[in-house]
């Protein structure tokens, strides 16, 4: 099935909601891309955003949805991986 069906369209503010979905999904392709080419990546979330539409974005409709460092980081200053849950207390099969 085709969203939203041919001929429709759907409101602004869904429109707007979907596409920042889409980026931000299209943005982990980035990085299992990135880390498969063998670089490191810094996802990053938490920023001034108005800061970052102003200083990158301003006059166009863009607006930062996450921020990404990509590079070879110094393996000195790199730390492990940080503790996850186990499948079984993240997740529910339904």
């Amino acid at each position: 099935m085709r969203m939203p069906a041919p001929g429709s369209r759907p409101s602004p503010a869904v429109a707007e909601q979907t596409a920042f979905r889409n980026g931000t999904l299209q943005g982990a392709y980035l990085i299992m891309a990135a880390r498969a080419l063998g670089l490191d990546c810094g996802p990053m979330s938490g920023f001034d955003a108005t800061l970052i539409d102003t200083a990158f974005f301003q006059g166009t409709s863009w607006t930062a949805n996450f921020l990404i460092n990509l590079g070879h980081g110094d393996p000195k200053g790199l730390f492990g991986r940080s503790p996850r849950l186990a499948f079984e207390d993240a997740c529910v099969l339904a």
